[in-house]
Order: C-alpha cells, then structure tokens, then sequence
C-alpha cells in the first residue's frame, strides 16, 4: 500500500510524473494498491476553488481511478484524527491528517513536501 500526498496526484493530473524520483517512481510504478487520505480529495478541491487547479477534485480522482487504479482510503476517520494529534511537527491540518492516514499502515507516502519527507519516514520524493 503506497500512499500519495495532494501536490503528487496534482502533478499525475498533469500528467508531471517528470518530478518524481526514480525511487518513488518505481515504487508507484510496483504498487497495486495506490491510495489517498480524504483529506487530499479536500485539498485537491481547495486548489480548485482558488484556481491553483483546472480540474474538480472528484473527476482528478475519478480519472485516477481510472489510469492508476487510484482509492480513496476509507479508514475510519476518529482513528485518523487520534493518529494525527501525534503529528507535532506541523500546524498544517491537511498534512497531519495525510501522514497519519499513511502512519497508521506503517505505509509509504510519496510527496513532493520537504517537511513531510523530514518527519515521516517511509515518505519518498
């Protein structure tokens, strides 16, 4: 299980796969079960709404599905959240919650966030 951060399903959007390394390439590349926390559905339609994106976050995702076999990850969410008030590190609401969706399956999380790929150790670039 491989988890994606908000900036790296944006960049698959744009078909911007050229950032990745190739480490985190071939590791999507590999995995047959690429997910997302909800909040990255949120953030995605944030970017939307202040025009960062071209795209609604529900059809970035829908084509995702569709390209990548792409899921949204369905944990329970107040298992999240107490994962998440151990996340210290930021005040960023999105990525507390991203990390701790990836945390609490001991999974990878592919992002492009330096401060992320600091604080969590399977985080790859």
């Amino acid at each position: 299980m491989t988890y994606l951060d908000t900036h790296v399903v944006a960049a698959f959007n744009r078909k911007e796969t050229d950032v990745f390394s190739r480490r985190a390439q071939t590791a999507i590349d590999r995995e047959d079960d690429l997910r997302i926390s909800p909040m990255v559905l949120l953030e995605l339609e944030n970017l939307h709404e202040i025009k960062r994106i071209k795209v609604p976050a529900v059809r970035v995702v829908n084509e995702l599905r569709e390209e990548i076999g792409l899921r949204v990850c369905d944990t329970p969410f107040p298992l999240v959240v107490h994962q998440a008030l151990a996340e210290r590190w930021t005040h960023d609401p999105f990525d507390r919650i991203i990390v701790a969706q990836a945390r609490l399956h001991s999974a990878s999380l592919i992002t492009l966030d330096w401060l992320i790929l600091e604080h969590y150790p399977h985080a790859l670039a």
